[in-house]
């Protein structure tokens, strides 16, 4: 973050150019903030002597606009923070140079910028560091690197900003936090003995419709974002954070070990923004030679939104990107229209206002690849086919875009939500109907709507795409279950956990199922399975403690007291504040002759609930009793 100082209107019409009174107000605004130490510009322009020893390299790619790095076309969305320089100040830069480069009056130099060092947006609430370093060899193609972060909170915290300290900028080229709720990133990690796990585009799976609605994006030069008020997110204790990284090796081996900063506010969110993804990969399949292939995608929004920025992304090939919305009245407003692309100056763009679109909008994506030996970029030479994925010499053709619905009421915006997912999912699958992802998506969708028989359909057809997924598999599981088919339910969390064991959800959905067959025991030990991995997993705690209660129960009645009174300790001992656990022990010493612990443990329940009607009157009925054996 840096303030800058005064300076003067730049006109190309000015007088004598010098570097105090018309340069230096130019570099520190669009430059400084990367061309200075420790950032990752390659040389620093903060000074005079920077500028004259660079002067004719400025002035070759400020007119080229190569430099500063601003993708967007003007007049195809008005974003914040736009870094376009003027065709008065490219022309002030140019004239400068063929002057000679002077430096002018000394009086007219203006402040330094100011920056700040460290964290730009203060301290944070929370700092997050991977306990081992990534090792970037020394040369080689770039590196696409997702490294893990696990969040040990107190409780749940709403997040207003995240700051990501990449360490070393000049070797990471850009990086974005995904949210992984459900730790499916984790069975990835450290499998080749270095921290996290490759890939270029990442994908997180969740049980439940919980769609990441924000940008989580960080490059060189980029301001940390705070979320407005009441546009937080939550984050639960336990949450990992994934970041995915675009590494380039500097010509010698480094150390990465990047840090996030959580900045927590104490409004909650009201406002839950979506990221609605426009994508055609399965038509990219680009030919050797192809200087023009395009690729195109369309949704039409269900409900009225508010954009509020959008994220292109493509890889070397990408030559010409729109993203555009056509109003039901046909009336065509752009998004972002990118002539030049560059996927090294991709970038969140965010607008400066909201754009309204109403119901019936159509987003569409227009994008166009160069596959030709003239695209300077191409990775191949001479060209090869190149089809999607996830590599960096594969292709990607996206556009995110960040939307909130248009609505006040926190049930009417929820709603409007899985409006959106539903519209979204069906229509990727109208496109690619074994997407794997788009299947799961919408069971997840239709589940958080009731419409579990539905749910089902979609369940079926993802676990029929990727039968080892085990994410699917407890879903569909947990689908059936709802439906009443508690066999069936129960053998798919089997099979999830047999291909993942150590899967809390999976242990989970399957004893509850169990408890709800009044199979005890081994309901039990997948809740004690899930809280021997987290101690502080509270569902799972209230069903354990509920089970050992039937349990004990059971035991009670059938005059198994040793038994019943094994389940009633070990509640009270992982939750000693349980006035019915406390009750039902004294209940089973008394019946077993033992009064006098009978008494201390109803006494303890009440302690704890003094209003408990059954340990008041089974306390007064133990006490007649030792009373009757005293005499």
């Amino acid at each position: 973050m840096f303030i800058l100082g005064p300076g003067p209107v730049l006109t190309a019409a000015q007088g004598p150019i010098t570097f105090n009174k018309h340069i230096a107000p130019i570099l520190n605004e669009y430059c400084a903030p990367c061309h200075r130490p420790g950032e990752s510009g390659p040389f620093p322009l903060l000074t005079y002597q920077d500028a004259k020893k660079h002067a004719r390299q400025l002035a070759v790619v400020t007119k080229s606009r190569y430099m500063p790095p601003w993708l967007p076309e003007p007049g195809y969305g008005k974003f914040q923070d736009e870094r376009r320089l003027s065709d008065a100040q490219i022309a002030v830069l140019e004239r400068w140079v063929t002057a000679g480069e002077p430096q002018g009056d000394p009086a007219d130099i203006p402040a330094p910028p100011k920056f700040t060092e460290g964290w730009q947006l203060g301290q944070p609430d929370l700092i997050l560091t991977i306990a081992k370093p990534f090792a970037l060899r020394a040369d080689g193609e770039d590196v696409y690197r997702n490294l893990i972060f696990p969040a040990r909170l107190d409780g749940f915290h709403y997040v207003k900003a995240i700051e990501i300290r990449v360490g070393n900028n000049k070797l990471v080229h850009h990086a974005n936090v995904l949210i992984d709720r459900e730790h499916t990133a984790r069975a990835l990690d450290g499998r080749d003995g270095q921290p996290g796990f490759a890939g270029m585009d990442l994908q997180i799976e969740s049980e439940k419709f919980d769609p990441d609605g924000h940008f989580l994006f960080w490059k060189p030069g980029t301001v940390p974002f705070a979320e407005p008020d009441g546009m937080a997110w939550r984050m639960d204790d336990g949450t990992d954070l994934v970041l995915n990284m675009h590494l380039q090796p500097s010509g010698k081996s480094e150390l990465v070990q990047p840090r996030i900063g959580l900045y927590f506010s104490d409004k909650p969110p009201l406002l839950r923004p979506m990221l609605i993804q426009l994508e055609n990969d399965g038509a990219i399949d680009i030919p050797p030679g192809a200087a023009s292939f395009q690729v195109s995608d369309d949704f039409t929004l269900p409900v009225d939104v508010r954009v509020l920025g959008v994220y292109p992304h493509a890889h070397y090939l990408g030559k010409d990107l729109q993203g555009f919305a056509t109003l039901p009245d046909g009336t065509k407003k752009p998004l972002i229209w990118i002539r030049h692309w560059d996927q090294n100056w991709q970038a969140v763009f965010r607008y400066q206002d909201p754009i309204f679109l109403p119901k019936g909008t159509k987003l569409s994506l227009r994008y166009e690849y160069d596959n030709s030996d003239n695209n300077q970029a191409n990775p191949n030479h001479p060209p090869k086919r190149v089809l999607a994925g996830n590599r960096a010499v594969d292709e990607m053709g996206h556009l995110w875009v960040q939307v909130l619905p248009a609505v006040t009421d926190a049930q009417g915006s929820e709603s409007a939500r899985l409006s959106i997912q539903e519209s979204l999912m069906r229509s990727k699958l109208g496109k690619s109907p074994q997407d794997f992802s788009a299947n799961y998506n919408l069971g997840a969708v239709l589940v958080s709507r009731g419409r579990y028989q539905d749910a089902e359909v979609s369940l079926r057809a993802a676990v029929r795409i990727d039968p080892a997924n085990p994410t699917a598999t407890n879903s569909l599981g947990a689908a059936l279950q709802a439906l009443g088919r508690v066999d069936e339910a129960v053998a798919l969390f089997r099979e999830s956990l047999r291909l993942r064991p150590d899967y809390p959800s999976a242990h989970y959905n399957l004893g509850n199922a169990l408890l709800s067959q009044g199979q005890f025991e081994p309901a039990i030990a997948n809740f004690r399975e899930i809280l021997r991995a987290d101690p502080k997993d509270v569902p799972a705690l209230e069903k354990l403690v509920t089970a050992l209660n039937a349990q004990g129960n059971e035991f009670a009645r059938t005059g198994k007291l040793t038994d019943a009174m094994e389940c009633f300790r070990e509640i009270v001992e992982r939750n000693p504040d349980d006035a019915d656990a406390y009750t039902n022990l004294g209940s089973a010493y008394a019946i077993r002759g033992d009064l006098a612990e009978a008494a201390r443990n109803f006494e303890r329940a009440l302690q704890i609930e003094p209003g408990h009607e059954v340990a008041r009157k089974n306390l007064e009925r133990v006490r007649q009793d030792l009373l009757r054996r005293k005499k």
